[in-house]
């Protein structure tokens, strides 16, 4: 039996859809609709009172203020060690390489204890600012190291690629024609590369806002000074308010949908500077 549609056409008993369709409901619609149907019991203007309450607005300036500087220095660094992993031959070159992968390799609460060794005061690296006052381990700093650490990988990977593809006779002609090497990255090289860089960025700020494991052992987890909103959710489900919790998720599942459209509306845009 066959739905016909202009210029499409859909099999009734097509195995590939029942499969598709079934195994997006069970891992993606049941999860998100348990999720809303904590918070049916919870009147509108209660559901406002908690998802504005002072400690959940102060955690989410913590976790989306932290996130976004994390993802605004990875930008950066990850665009420069993206560069001389293409551009540059060196000894250990793929071991570096190799080693980029290791936040997504790594269980989060290991590195989580590997960021707080490193980082508390009598840390290899801790201790070298301790002399100054500078605590970062259980403070907001080692939130935002943290955010920096599990975050890497997405700007360098999807950078990769695009100066992979780059072809040096391009800039061979710029320079051939009087270009400096500053005009040349800035006109030549920096273009094609902006696109990937603002989606690594998207997705580095996205995996830095969600995660859990290594930040609640970096940090203190003390409201109004480093608690972050999946923190806060997984404080509320051990009061177990349940709805409280609930709210605070549903806040962060419609940012994050947000993000996820800002991320393929930033992929289609660089195709399209691609074609």
């Amino acid at each position: 039996m066959m739905v016909r549609f202009p210029g499409l056409r859909f099999t009734s008993l097509s195995w590939p859809w029942v499969v598709t369709i079934g195994y997006l409901l069970v891992l993606l619609c049941l999860p998100i609709l348990a999720l809303l149907s904590q918070t049916f019991t919870l009147s509108p203007d209660e559901f406002w009172a908690i998802a504005t309450a002072p400690i959940a607005l102060a955690a989410y300036q913590v976790t989306f203020v932290t996130a976004l500087g994390a993802a605004l220095l990875n930008g950066i660094m990850g665009t420069i060690i993206a560069w001389v992993l293409v551009r540059y031959e060196f000894p250990g070159r793929k071991l570096v390489d190799a080693a980029i992968d290791l936040p997504f390799a790594l269980p989060t609460a290991v590195a989580g204890l590997l960021l707080a060794t490193l980082y508390s005061e009598n840390g290899w690296i801790g201790q070298l600012f301790t002399p100054f006052g500078i605590k970062i381990a259980f403070t907001r700093l080692g939130v935002w190291v943290a955010m920096v650490f599990i975050s890497l990988p997405f700007i360098v990977r999807t950078v990769q690629p695009v100066l992979q593809e780059l072809e040096p006779e391009v800039e061979e002609a710029a320079w051939s024609l009087g270009a400096s090497p500053g005009q040349t990255f800035w006109r030549i090289i920096f273009p094609p590369l902006f696109p990937s860089i603002l989606t690594g960025m998207a997705l580095g700020f996205s995996r830095a806002v969600g995660e859990y494991g290594s930040v609640v052992i970096v940090s203190s987890g003390i409201p109004f000074r480093d608690l972050i909103a999946p923190v806060l959710i997984f404080q509320r489900l051990e009061q177990y308010d349940y709805s409280g919790a609930s709210v605070i998720g549903i806040v962060l599942l419609v940012i994050a949908l947000l993000l996820l459209l800002t991320i393929n509306r930033l992929q289609q845009w660089g195709q399209h500077y691609a074609d």
